[in-house]
C-alpha cells in the first residue's frame, strides 16, 4: 500500500498527502531554479527530514531513559552545488536550553542523531555537518 500519494499541480509545484494522517504538503522549484520559492522546495524537505528523524531518535532514547528534551530546538541549513545540482551539504546546529547534565546521556543522544535512518539513508557524498550546542 503506497504511503504517499502526489499531483503535479503546474508551474513547478506539487501537492503530496500522506495516506494514513491526511497531512498534506505543497512544494515550489525554488527561484535559483525557476519557481517561485513560496514553498519547501523538495531538496529544502531533505533537509528538513534529517533534522527532524535525528530529533526523533533522540526522542525515542530520551523517552526510554526518563529523560525531558524540552527546549530542544535546531536550524537547518542546506548547501546546494551548482553541477551537477544537488545537495552539497546540510548543517544542523542544534541549541539545548535545558540540556541534561549527565555526559553518558548527552553521548547516546549525540550518537542516537547521527544513526537516525535518513542519515543513514542519505548519500555519503552528500555533507552532514551536525553541530551539538549542549
Amino acid at each position: 500500500m503506497p504511503t504517499i500519494k502526489s499531483t503535479y499541480l503546474g508551474n513547478l509545484r506539487t501537492h503530496s498527502e500522506h495516506i494514513q494522517s491526511g497531512t498534506e504538503i505543497l512544494t515550489d522549484a525554488p527561484c535559483d531554479n525557476n519557481g517561485k520559492g513560496e514553498k519547501f522546495s523538495p531538496t529544502d524537505l531533505v533537509a528538513s527530514a534529517l533534522g527532524s528523524c535525528m530529533v526523533t531518535i533522540m526522542g525515542i532514547v530520551a523517552e526510554r531513559d526518563g529523560v525531558s528534551l524540552e527546549g530542544l530546538s535546531w536550524e537547518v541549513t542546506k548547501i546546494m552545488q551548482s553541477s551537477p545540482r544537488k545537495i552539497q551539504e546540510i548543517v544542523i546546529d542544534f541549541h539545548w536550553d535545558k540540556p541534561v547534565q549527565d555526559p553518558s546521556m548527552t553521548q547516546k543522544l549525540k550518537n542516537a542523531a547521527r544513526t537516525c535512518p535518513v542519515a543513514l539513508s542519505l548519500d555519503p557524498a552528500i555533507k552532514q555537518t551536525i553541530n551539538f550546542n549542549f
